[in-house]
């Protein structure tokens, strides 16, 4: 791996170990983790490596392969955030620091294996430096409690209005296993591809486009939602409290049927895709469970149209990318991954047809966005184990 290559060029030995942490997939459940909803997602075999050897005085070295600059800080002196690209893993040294005493620190080098942009790279930066920050001390966590610190480091931190999605498949997820999360409690099952399941792979198509979500409208759609609930409180008599701890899963759908025109559209239009989401998510995973990739992709391509009409996410390059993969022969379904305001889509597919489906959307694309020549990728994978240690 470049990692280590680069490790030994910048410290003259190899590595002592090497984090992985998988990107990941939500094909059903997106924007509704925020609000306790429930998701199924994949681990996909593309991910964050960290090379890395202990450093005994406290210090923190950490370089990436795809930001300029070394990032250094200690582990009792993290400070405040700076903006910068090592943010994310200040945080995770903050939110482990505040459970656990830290004594040593690392030297460390960040590969990534795709291109940046909606596939939670960033949950997974997180998590393969905790896995490697916790190695060289000595700490093993159970998978509840990673999740929930790499939570607290890009929520309490960073300053991103996530919910728990990208931390648990990035965590839980299982190779050959569709992973079906419930937010409010956590309760988890791992649904074995069905014997009569048709084969599939996981495509990703880069829009050529970046996004940053602490920069993005995520934030705002986050809180309309929110906002939209906490009315629906109000106008149903419900008991509530603080803003910030009200939550659609506390609100029957029925009250939201009941008052939805009441609520301005905004709020209404987020409520809806949560509410839906939800549903589609429940079907989804039965669907799975009994073999029925085309109806698990119909509703992928759903949730998709649903981001796009309701949560009102996806820049025109991603919208577009999504409209060329619904008329493509070969794709059960798919939808934008991650916020969904830029990044890149992906789509579960008939292996079989891989180079045709290469070819036919990246043509469409390109003459829809010339100026995306050379930006542009297209990645096939497959379903990956959680974070861990890497041989």
């Amino acid at each position: 791996m470049l990692c280590e290559e680069r490790f030994h060029e910048i410290y003259g030995r190899d590595p002592e170990g090497v984090s992985f942490s998988p990107y990941r997939i939500c094909p059903i459940g997106a924007h509704s983790d925020h609000n306790l909803g429930k998701i199924t997602g994949l681990a996909i075999d593309k991910g964050i490596h960290i090379a890395y050897k202990p450093k005994k005085n406290g210090v923190v070295e950490m370089t990436s392969l795809q930001f300029p600059k070394r990032a250094q800080w200690h582990i009792k002196e993290i400070g405040e955030k700076t903006g910068d690209w090592a943010d994310y893993l200040r945080g995770a040294t903050w939110a482990l620091s505040s459970r656990y005493p830290l004594t040593v620190g690392l030297s460390g080098v960040i590969e990534g294996s795709l291109p940046i942009g909606g596939l939670s790279s960033s949950a997974a930066v997180i998590l393969a430096f905790l896995d490697a920050l916790c190695s060289v001390n000595g700490i093993r966590l159970k998978p509840q409690e990673l999740i929930n610190i790499a939570f607290d480091a890009e929520k309490n931190y960073v300053g991103v209005n996530v919910g728990t999605l990208d931390q648990s498949c990035e965590v839980l997820s299982k190779k050959g296993h569709l992973l079906y999360l419930d937010c409010k409690d956590n309760h988890y099952e791992l649904i074995p591809a069905n014997p009569a399941m048709k084969p599939y792979r996981i495509a990703i198509f880069f829009s050529g486009l970046e996004h940053s979500l602490a920069g993005s409208k995520y934030n705002m759609r986050v809180d309309e939602l929110r906002a939209g609930v906490y009315a629906l409180q109000a106008l149903s008599g419900y008991d509530y409290g603080k803003f910030n701890e009200a939550n659609a899963r506390d609100v029957d759908f029925d009250i939201y049927q009941k008052y939805k025109d009441r609520l301005p559209q905004q709020w209404a239009r987020r409520c809806e895709h949560w509410y839906t989401e939800f549903q589609r998510v429940e079907a989804g995973a039965e669907a799975w469970r009994r073999g029925d990739l085309e109806e698990y992709g119909r509703l992928s391509f759903a949730s998709g149209w649903s981001s796009i009409h309701n949560w009102e996410s996806g820049a025109p390059e991603q919208i577009k990318l999504y409209e060329i993969m619904r008329e493509t022969s070969g794709i059960y379904g798919g939808r934008f991954s991650g916020a969904g305001f830029k990044g890149c889509c992906m789509a579960l597919i008939d292996p079989g047809k891989a180079d045709e489906i290469r070819e036919e959307v990246e043509r469409k694309y390109l003459t829809a966005f010339p100026e995306m020549t050379g930006k542009y990728s297209f990645h096939l994978c497959e379903s990956a184990d959680g974070v861990g240690q890497r041989k």
